[in-house]
C-alpha cells in the first residue's frame, strides 16, 4: 500500500504542477483551473493520511484500503469533469445567444444598406 501512496503522491504534485504551468502559459484560465488544483491537492492530502484512508475503509466496509483511495479519486474525477460540463453548457448557451443576436444584428444593418442604397437612388 506504500508503494501506490508514493504514487499517488508524484501523481498529484505532477497534477498541480501541469495545472499551474498551464495556467501561467494561459492554456487555462484562472476559474477552470481552481477544480483542477483542488482536485490534486485531496489527492496529495488523501494520499499521505493513511489513518483516514483506513478510517473510511473500516466505515464502507471494505477490506482494502487502496479500494477506498481508488473510489475517492473516481468521485473526484467525477465532480471536476460534472463541473466543466455545467461550464461547458453555460459557454453552448451563451454561444447560441451570441450567434442569434449578431444575426439580429447583421439583418438590420442589410436592411439599412438596403434602405439607403434606395434612398441614394431617388
Amino acid at each position: 500500500m506504500e508503494r501506490l501512496l508514493n504514487v499517488l503522491t508524484v501523481f498529484s504534485l505532477v497534477l498541480v504542477g501541469f495545472v499551474l504551468v498551464s495556467l501561467r502559459r494561459a492554456h487555462i484560465r484562472v476559474e477552470y483551473s481552481m477544480s483542477w488544483l483542488a482536485a490534486g491537492v485531496v489527492l496529495l492530502a488523501l494520499s499521505r493520511s493513511h489513518g483516514f484512508l483506513d478510517a473510511m475503509a473500516g466505515y464502507l466496509g471494505v477490506q482494502d484500503p487502496p479500494s477506498v483511495l481508488l473510489l475517492m479519486m473516481i468521485l473526484i474525477l467525477f465532480l471536476v469533469s460534472f463541473r466543466s460540463s455545467i461550464v461547458i453548457s453555460r459557454l453552448k448557451d451563451a454561444n447560441i445567444a451570441l450567434a442569434q443576436r449578431v444575426a439580429m444584428l447583421d439583418f438590420e444593418v442589410r436592411s439599412l444598406h438596403e434602405k439607403a442604397q434606395t434612398t441614394d437612388a431617388r
